[in-house]
């Protein structure tokens, strides 16, 4: 009996330095949660009114228990390294289904799809075309096609002050090559659907007391004139809505503008002070490629392009589960549910019970502090040796036993 209550005991010692073993092997994996190995007491079965005397059948291990404790955070400059600060899992994709992890050291493929190392799909909940996420589904995260069209322009918005103590133009009719014939001018730059720049004018022509005319020029080519009036206080009241409309000549090179380009001077006055361009604003953009990437705490996912652009490509996916301890582990950081863990509930981070996404950095092995690891291991060698020593004296004992029967 002593025999295999020592064996035992070696058996379980050499399991718990087994789980040791691990633990510290993995102590700089990234997302990694330590094990401990949980023990019990073996009985043999006896029989009636005979437990009081059963001394045990020694130890055995019942139970390897995940330890899934925060590790700490560690800042990287990676844009698409990021970590959970709380409860969850990312949740990716290999193509035979969803699996689980915490180690969120993602990189961008030839395809331009987020991965993990060895290639599974981050899964995010994708944009919907009315603002805001499709919850109802899961897609891979995409940059590749992350690229922002141009937008021509189709309105100018304008604050300036034209000044109410101008005198009107001797030189008729308006030219613009003739600086006589205007008052003041202001130029910007307008995109084309194709997101092409070209130089615009707005050339202002005083017409009598409160009134000016302005012209709008593209290019050189004319897109026509629209008349201002303001009142005694020099507020604008013509236009009553405060928008401009002009036709511009259509580019020659495949692209085009709107049909009609409005200019808003809602803002603009007439007061006794010298001429104000002000500010001068316009929709269009040319099109832009991808320059960064911004992880909200809430797992949104921003695109920041060339043309000052941005949009919202999807909402990083949280896992949770009822029952972590029923996970599988499948290596590679990863971890799949089963019956025992309850199927995933998927939701958002930072709401409920889901912890914060934080970009930029990594979440270090939960066993990176060896100390307690190398306390654990010293106490399970002293439990080997210990019963190792036992199966030593029982052997002494029955060497000694043996002797005695030889010499009677």
């Amino acid at each position: 009996m002593a025999l295999n209550q020592a064996l035992s005991g070696i058996n379980a010692a050499q399991a718990q330095l087994n789980v040791i073993s691990n633990n510290i092997a993995n102590a700089g994996t990234v997302g990694f949660k330590g094990s401990a190995g949980q023990f019990a007491e073996v009985y043999a079965v006896t029989g009636l009114n005979l437990s009081s005397v059963a001394t045990g059948s020694g130890a055995e291990l019942t139970g390897v228990a995940q330890q899934f404790s925060q590790g700490d955070l560690e800042t990287t400059n990676g844009s698409l390294d990021m970590a959970l600060s709380g409860n969850g899992f990312f949740i990716v994709n290999n193509g035979a289904g969803n699996q689980y992890t915490r180690d969120g050291e993602f990189h961008e493929d030839a395809g331009g799809n987020v991965v993990t190392a060895d290639g599974a799909y981050l899964q995010v909940y994708p944009p919907t075309t009315t603002g805001g996420f499709n919850t109802s589904t899961l897609t891979n995260l995409q940059l590749n096609t992350a690229q922002s069209a141009a937008t021509p322009t189709s309105t100018i918005t304008i604050s300036s002050n034209l000044p109410a103590g101008a005198t009107v133009p001797t030189t008729t009719p308006f030219s613009t090559t003739d600086s006589t014939s205007y008052n003041d001018a202001s130029t910007l730059t307008v995109y084309d659907s194709q997101g092409g720049s070209h130089s615009a004018t707005i050339y202002y022509v005083k017409t009598g007391n409160n009134t000016w005319n302005a012209n709008l020029y593209i290019d050189g080519n004319s897109a026509g004139t629209a008349a201002m009036t303001f009142n005694s206080a020099g507020a604008l009241t013509t236009p009553a809505n405060g928008n401009l409309s002009f036709t511009p000549v259509q580019p020659t090179n495949g692209a085009s503008f709107p049909a009609t380009m409005s200019v808003n001077v809602t803002n603009t006055t007439q007061f006794g002070t010298a001429y104000a361009p002000g500010t001068i604003d316009q929709n269009g953009y040319e099109a832009g490629t991808l320059e960064n990437v911004t992880i909200g705490n809430d797992g949104i996912v921003t695109a920041i392009y060339s043309n000052n652009q941005s949009s919202q490509l999807g909402q990083i996916a949280v896992a949770n589960f009822a029952n972590l301890q029923g996970l599988q582990q499948i290596g590679n950081n990863r971890w799949v549910a089963t019956q025992s863990s309850g199927t995933a509930v998927i939701g958002t981070a930072g709401v409920g019970q889901y912890g914060n996404i934080e970009q930029g950095q990594l979440e270090t092995s939960n066993t990176s502090d060896t100390t307690a690891q190398l306390v654990n291991m010293i106490q399970a060698q002293q439990d080997y040796q210990a019963n190792s020593q036992m199966l030593g004296t029982v052997n002494s004992l029955s060497q000694t036993l043996f002797q005695a029967v030889d010499r009677g």
